[in-house]
Order: structure tokens, then C-alpha cells, then sequence
């Protein structure tokens, strides 16, 4: 099993084989004057003063009689006026047509000899966990069998159960924790499973839903991190929902008898305290570490040594950690560090000694950078197998591959020829083979699937996905806008190759900024086949807040520099229209989750910019956003509504309480989904609610499963983007 503690610890992308030389134009944001404050502004940004200004409170209820009603007849109206529209039908039928396509590309994962894949077709709609051999998947006539039925399993147990992985002990990989979301909440149910005899273990480990962490420490024992029930009037669970201690749970044992191993505090933030146990190619235990979040992006790492108390490393508090090998941690820093006398610059990538970071060996330099990046280049991926490292980076957001192997003093770097201009993402990787999968894709090119040799630094395809809409009518060009404080922002357009620019192509501007995640462009089939076919432009917008150059590209959005972002996605807006490829009358903006913030926002600030947009899964209520779960877990990324100077700042663009009437917002889309348990369906809910009460015109849709990722059913998930393109088509085509 691959590790990977992330810093921005969110839940792809690629330029098109016609990508051109990127291009600048000068057409900064102009910011609006200051204006009144809206009707329901708080009189005071204190919680209290921003709860007594809330009218809608009740719909943070989430199954609460007035926002039943609500939803219900929100609902009604929109289905009527999306499914109804005579184009509904078939987006449908193209958009399920392709999630369930029997030539999709099964994605592998190394499992034992062979290789595992979950499944989901039409006649699988919640899937089949499935394995078959290495040979057998490269042939034209794959031969799998099945391990898991989860529908069969659903249908026996009367439960909507929602795959959400499965974590086998190395090095043979036959028994495996399965982790099964009720509905596609985040939380989950484990169960024990055993390959060898196609059956969950009796009297196996089972573990109750909840947000757990946890590993496999040998065949008769786990290091887990959940909800272990009060100590006395405390619980075991931080203010956002997430667990701050670790137990050794061995088998035959409840959670109740589980011993300590590592306590946190109930005060800490981000994502909950996390185990780790790294092995070598053989399954050997190499070290056992934890990962202490702080807030959103700061932790400590302890190693956890038997027979002696935790070890706190002196590793950076900013940082991804990737693996170990021999000894070394591998791991990146996302803030400048001190080591061995010298500073090492933030964004590298580096292999520290566990025994000098623990502080058994004096701090050497030797073989400490293992790679480090341009200002224009950023880390995205790394396996780290026997004895290298495979290395996905992007270079001015395009992917490059790499191998890096560790000499005496120093790494040597042997670049890994991919396809130019295109997205690059590393795929299950097994220490044991030396070996890892390799995607490359691009906007208007399908997925290629290929195995990297580590001994070797060479690719072998495995499979390309086959083409699923037309794409010998757009071509794609890569552009910079310039933001209001001059920064470049590059962003990514499939575009009709005969597109007049006279402003009339019907655009989509996709934007998330934040988290230091990045957004390539990459290939969208249901995209293509439901908007590109029909003369529309597909933006991706590299906005600050994302990874895309780096740790500094995202701590230049944090916080009290939010409105960077915002601006850097409305100076994209701004460069369509004055590169004439569309006027806002046909610009059509996109966003989900923290992207939820970005539309949202810009609905509220530069209405005037677009004519759409679809805010789906959103973040709206900033001032409230702490006390919706599990909102508190990122105060790092935001901020602390309670601290009077980060309510000040965050109150400026929390477009909940800046919604105003007669401000001429376009008719927007706000959709969402009962059982997301990681952004609450309340957020969107208000905002409706809100424009409603103003007299806007708007949609809201609010789907009853599939959690946050939306991966509960691809039938379901083919109405979803039905719905999305109906919207769109009638906001930016019509």
C-alpha cells in the first residue's frame, strides 16, 4: 500500500497534442467601488451576532422537517425545468453510455501476484471488486474474477453500500481491510476480507462506521485512529469530527480494549490524527510513524519505536510525506527548512535519515535533496519503490516523469520519456516488482495506461482509452491572463478550430484554487461528447490557491490573500471576452467543493462577467462554515470565523451574507447531496434559499446519495452531468 500524508490532504489532468506557446494579455480586474452593506449583513461578526442574522438556520437541519419541505419543492421545480428539456433525454443516455462503457480503461491495482480492479458497468452499478494476473490483464481478452459482488452484498444486507477501498497486508496481500460507505458518506464500515477463500473473515476485524484511520501492523494487529467513545465527559474526537489517538487493536479484541499508543489533543485541527507503517519490497516493517495534524497544513511526525515512548522527528511542520526507503524519510517540505547547517528552499523534494531526524545520529547534507524545482515547476506525485524514486512533476503545468536513485552524496536524476504537453498522474505501485502505473492524457487525447520499470526507466503500454467524443474539430491553446495585482495566471481551452472570435462561443471556465491542488487539463469524455460536440469551449483555470507552481501557488491564496484567487478567476473571465472567444453573455463558470467558494463568490462580485454557473457541492457560509461538520478542519485554509481579525477578512467574501437584492445576478445552479458528510448540504440550501428570497431566478437540486465524490453509481452520476449540460446549454446555447 502507497502512503501519502498530504499537507492540502484533499480528494488529475493535461495540455492537448495542439497545444500552443502560451500567450499573455494585459486585462487586469478592475475592483468594484465600495458599496452598502447587503440587508443580512451582520450587525457584529462575532458567532453570535452572525447566527442572529441568519434566517435560514433551520436548513442546516439536515433532515429536518422545514428543510425536507425545502428541498423537496426545490427539487420539484428544477427537475421540471432540466429533465424536461428535450435534450435531457439524451445527455443522459451519451452520459451513461460512457461511465459504463465495457472499454473503459480498468484501473489496476498491484494485489498480491497479480492485480485487483474495481468495476462499475450498467449492470454493475455499484460495482464488482475483481482481480486477474499481470499476463492475463495485457491481454486483448482479460479473464477476471470476481472477489466482491457489492451489489449482490447491498441487496443481501439492504444497505446502499458505497465502495471505498480495500488496504491488504503485504507481501502476499490476502487479507484485506474493505472499506464500505453507507450511501457514500466518507465515513465507513470495515470488514476483514480473505482472498484465498473469497469470503469476509468470521470473527474477522470489523470496525463500526466512522471516519477511521488505520493500518495493518502485522496479520493479528491494527494501529487504528477513530471515535473510541467518551472518557468520561470528553470525547475522543476533535471539534471537526476527527479522531486524536492511536490504538493497537489486536485481533479477538473490541475498540474499548484496544491499547494506547499515541494521544494527540482534542484541540487539534485538520484531519485527524494518522498511523503509518512502511515496509520494504519483502513486507518487512521498515518504521511505524504518526502524522499529527496541528491545523489544516502544519503537523508533527513521531516514530513510534517498541519498548520506548513516541519519537517526535524533527521534520518540517509543512510538509507531504511520501514513504521510506532504507532508512530515509522521503518527503516534501512546503516551507523553507533548516537542516545540517544550511536552509533548504520550500517545494523540494528530499530523503532525510529516521535516525538523525529522531536524533540517534548527528544531521548530515549528503543526499539530502533528492530533487529540487524551478518556480515555474512543482512536485505532483511520488512511488517510492526498492531502491528509487518514480517522480511525476509538472514543468510550466505540463507533466514530466523522472526516476531518481540515491548515491553516496548525491541523487541521479534519468528523465522518463512521456508525450509532450500532456498530464501526467502515477498510478498503484508495488515495492516488490519495482514497478508502477503511469497515466498520460491530455484535454482532447484519451488515457494511456502504462507500466514504468524503476531498473529500467522505461514505459510499457499497457492500454489506451478509445476516443469518446470528436475532438478533430477543437484544438487547444494555452493562454495567460493577467490578475490585479499583475501576477500571470496560465489557464487551458479546448476550443472549435473555426471558432470566430467575435465573442459567441458558448464557454465553460472550470476553476477550484485551493488546497495546493492542481488542475491540469485532462480528458473529460462526457464533457466532450455533451458540450465540445456541440461548438463549445472547456476552460481550466490555474488560479493561485492550487499546487500547479508549488507550495508558494497556494500560501499565495491563503487566509487574508483568499481574494487572489477570485481575481485571478475572474481575470481568465475578463481575457476570454478581450481575446474575443466569448463575451459574457456565453461564459459559463463551474466549481465544486472549495470550488463552491470560488463561484459562489464571483456570482456575488462580478455577476456582470458571466451569464452561468454551477456551484455544486459548495462552501458558501464562510462565517458559519466551523460549525457545519466538518467545516473546522480547514480554519487552515480559511480561517477562524471566532478570531475577530480572520471573521473581518473572511466577511468580505463569504457570499452568503453578500447576497443583495437588484444586483442582477445571472440565473445560477446549485446542486448538492444529502449525505455529503464532508461539505454540509446547508451551504447550499441557505444560498437557494436566500436568492429565493430576493426574487433571483435559480436552480437547486439536492441528490439523496453518493456522498461528496459522487461515486455511488455511475447511472446516477450520468444524470448528474445530464443536468449540468441542460443548464448550460440552456444558460450559454439558447
Amino acid at each position: 500500500m502507497r502512503h501519502l500524508i498530504l499537507s492540502a490532504a484533499i480528494p488529475a489532468l493535461l495540455m492537448g497534442a495542439c497545444a500552443t506557446a502560451a500567450v499573455a494579455m494585459e486585462i487586469p480586474v478592475q475592483q468594484a467601488p465600495p458599496a452598502a452593506l447587503p440587508p443580512h449583513f451582520p450587525a457584529d461578526l462575532t458567532p453570535a451576532g452572525v447566527r442572529a442574522a441568519d434566517d435560514h438556520l433551520a436548513l442546516e437541519q439536515l433532515n429536518g422537517a422545514e428543510a425536507m419541505a425545502f428541498v423537496a419543492a426545490e427539487n420539484a421545480k428544477s427537475l421540471a425545468a432540466l429533465t424536461g428539456d428535450p435534450r435531457y433525454e439524451t445527455y443522459r443516455q451519451q452520459a451513461e453510455a460512457i461511465l459504463t462503457a465495457e472499454d473503459r480503461i480498468a484501473t489496476p491495482v498491484f494485489l498480491g501476484e497479480g492485480i485487483a480492479n474495481f468495476w462499475q458497468d450498467e449492470a454493475n452499478p455499484k460495482g464488482l471488486w475483481r482481480r486477474t494476473t499481470l499476463d492475463s490483464y495485457r491481454s486483448a481478452s482479460t479473464q477476471w474474477e470476481t472477489l466482491i459482488d457489492i451489489d449482490a452484498l447491498s441487496k443481501a444486507e439492504a444497505r446502499d453500500w458505497v465502495w471505498k477501498g480495500a488496504d491488504c497486508l503485504a507481501p502476499d496481500e490476502t487479507r484485506c481491510l474493505i472499506s464500505l460507505s453507507d450511501g457514500g458518506k466518507d465515513a465507513v464500515v470495515v470488514r476483514e476480507f480473505d482472498t484465498t477463500t473469497g469470503q469476509f473473515v468470521e470473527d474477522g476485524f470489523v470496525l463500526p462506521e466512522g471516519k477511521h484511520r488505520l493500518e495493518w501492523l502485522d496479520r493479528d494487529t491494527l494501529l487504528v485512529a477513530t471515535d473510541f467513545g467518551a472518557e468520561g465527559d470528553k470525547p475522543t474526537m476533535t471539534e471537526s469530527g476527527y479522531p486524536f489517538i492511536v490504538k493497537s487493536l489486536a485481533r479477538g479484541q473490541t475498540l474499548a480494549q484496544a491499547t494506547e499508543v499515541y494521544r494527540g489533543d482534542i484541540g487539534d485541527g485538520g484531519y485527524g490524527v494518522s498511523p503509518m507503517v512502511y515496509r520494504d519490497k519483502d513486507g518487512a516493517v521498515q518504521a511505524v510513524l504518526i502524522n499529527r495534524p496541528l491545523d489544516t497544513y502544519r503537523s508533527e511526525t513521531w516514530q513510534v519505536v517498541s519498548g520506548v515512548a513516541p519519537v517526535k522527528l524533527a521534520v518540517p511542520e509543512r510538509l507531504s510525506l511520501h514513504g521510506v526507503m532504507a532508512g530515509r524519510l522521503i518527503l516534501s517540505n512546503d516551507e523553507a527548512f533548516r537542516w545540517a547547517g544550511g536552509v533548504i528552499p520550500q517545494g523540494s523534494l528530499l530523503a532525510l535519515s529516521i535516525d538523525q531526524l529522531a536524533g540517534r545520529q548527528a544531521p548530515s547534507s549528503a543526499g539530502v535533496l533528492a530533487m529540487g524545482f524551478t518556480d515555474r515547476q512543482a512536485l505532483q506525485e511520488v512511488s517510492v519503490l526498492g531502491d528509487s524514486l518514480i517522480v511525476a512533476y509538472a514543468d510550466n503545468v505540463a507533466g514530466r516523469l523522472t526516476r531518481l536513485t540515491p548515491g553516496a552524496d548525491a541523487w541521479t536524476a534519468t528523465a522518463i520519456a512521456v508525450p509532450d504537453s500532456s498530464s501526467v498522474s502515477l498510478g498503484d505501485s508495488s515495492k516488490s516488482r519495482d514497478q508502477v502505473f503511469v497515466s498520460t492524457e491530455g484535454l482532447l487525447t484519451p488515457s494511456t495506461l502504462n507500466l514504468a520499470d524503476a531498473a529500467t526507466a522505461q514505459l510499457a503500454e499497457l492500454r489506451v482509452a478509445p476516443a469518446k467524443f470528436d475532438a478533430s474539430t477543437h484544438v487547444v491553446h494555452q493562454y495567460e491572463a493577467t490578475s490585479s495585482d499583475g501576477t500571470k495566471i496560465p489557464y487551458f481551452i479546448a476550443m472549435p478550430a473555426d471558432a470566430p472570435l467575435d465573442g459567441s462561443t458558448p464557454t465553460i471556465l472550470y476553476g477550484y484554487g485551493g488546497f495546493q491542488v492542481s488542475k491540469p487539463p485532462i480528458y473529460i469524455p462526457e464533457m466532450g461528447r455533451l458540450w465540445l460536440e456541440h461548438g463549445g469551449a472547456y476552460v481550466i483555470a490555474n488560479i493561485r490557491g492550487g499546487g500547479e507552481f508549488g507550495p508558494a501557488w497556494h500560501q499565495a491564496a491563503l487566509r487574508e490573500h483568499r481574494q487572489r484567487a477570485f481575481d485571478d478567476f475572474m481575470a481568465v473571465a475578463a481575457d476570454l471576452s478581450a481575446r474575443g472567444i466569448a463575451a459574457p453573455r456565453r461564459i459559463g463558470i463551474y466549481g465544486r467543493s472549495n470550488g463552491g467558494v470560488l463561484t459562489s463568490v464571483s456570482v456575488v462580485q462580478h455577476p456582470e462577467r458571466f451569464n452561468a454557473a454551477v456551484i455544486e457541492s459548495p462552501l458558501i457560509d464562510m462565517l458559519r462554515y466551523h460549525e457545519l461538520p466538518a467545516g473546522a478542519s480547514w480554519m487552515g485554509e480559511y480561517g477562524d470565523p471566532r478570531v475577530p481579525g480572520d471573521a473581518e477578512f473572511i466577511s468580505k467574501y463569504s457570499a452568503y451574507q453578500l447576497l443583495r437584492p437588484n444586483a442582477g445576478y445571472p440565473r445560477v445552479y446549485i446542486t448538492t447531496n444529502t449525505l455529503d458528510d464532508r461539505v454540509h448540504a446547508g451551504h447550499a440550501r441557505k444560498f437557494a434559499a436566500r436568492l429565493g428570497d430576493m426574487g433571483y431566478d435559480h436552480l437547486y437540486y439536492e441528490e439523496t446519495s453518493g456522498g461528496h465524490s459522487n461515486d455511488a453509481d455511475p447511472v446516477a452520476n450520468a444524470r448528474r452531468w445530464a443536468r449540468h449540460y441542460v443548464y448550460l446549454s440552456q444558460q450559454l446555447m439558447d
